[in-house]
């Protein structure tokens, strides 16, 4: 049974997600302030965050700022409907998804799960070992690393699942529906930015590490490309 950890200071909405979330399998445990969500999100019990972004003591992204210098636990955060700026700072902070609230609770257990087999395909001991090499940039599949000069790049899991997929097909381009039914599983709506910041947090860690050099090249209204032959 997978522990999911809501921190949100709506205690109504934690109790009703928690029955939802118990109902579904899940074992839940809330807290109703970020101080107190990072203190039980850095303790490692949880296999999940779902992670609110206005609340008392330390916001959402404060929590998700202290959590990322030494986690990569899973994190869905939670935006007010229509904030798009909101979204697009959580997922450049590293938030591997994120809900606008209200939402229906059966999309948050299908986002949950999604992430979750993220995390077990890269825990999985039989997975088949792929090597995947451009340059200086390696990712070994079984082992879920990806290093550049040597040097981890430290992707999410949804990070290291869209550089494969790029990698896989370097050279060529990769429509944005079809990462987003790969990776996030799910069909790409008209105004969802998580492909884009993503890619954009992997041009980052990918440039910290090969001196500025923009490998992924986005084709408008298309999707992506991933500049340089597979070895």
């Amino acid at each position: 049974m997978e522990k999911v950890l809501i921190v949100d200071d709506d205690e109504e909405l934690c109790e009703l997600v928690s029955e939802y979330l118990t109902v579904e399998g899940f074992e839940v445990d809330s807290v109703n302030d970020g101080a107190a969500g990072l203190e039980a999100a850095l303790e490692a019990e949880h296999g999940l965050v779902i992670l609110d972004v206005m609340m008392p003591k330390m916001n959402g992204f404060d929590v998700l700022r202290e959590l990322r210098k030494t986690s990569k636990m899973p994190v869905i955060m939670l935006t007010a409907r229509g904030e798009d700026m909101e979204r697009i700072v959580g997922l450049e902070i590293g938030a591997d998804d994120y809900l606008p609230k209200p939402f229906n609770p059966r999309e948050l257990v299908a986002r949950i799960r999604a992430v979750l087999r993220r995390i077990e395909k890269s825990e999985d001991p039989e997975a088949q070992t792929e090597r995947l090499r451009s340059g200086e940039l390696e990712m070994l599949t079984s082992a879920r690393s990806a290093r550049m000069n040597g040097e981890d790049l430290n992707l999410t899991a949804v990070e290291y699942d869209i550089l494969a997929e790029l990698l896989r097909n370097a050279g060529q381009v990769v429509k944005k529906e079809q990462l987003s039914r790969r990776v996030l599983e799910r069909e790409l709506s008209p105004f969802d930015r998580s492909l884009d910041m993503h890619i954009s947090n992997i041009r980052k860690k990918l440039s910290e590490h090969e001196g500025g050099k923009d490998r992924i090249k986005t084709i408008r209204s298309v999707g992506y490309i991933f500049t340089t032959e597979i070895t």
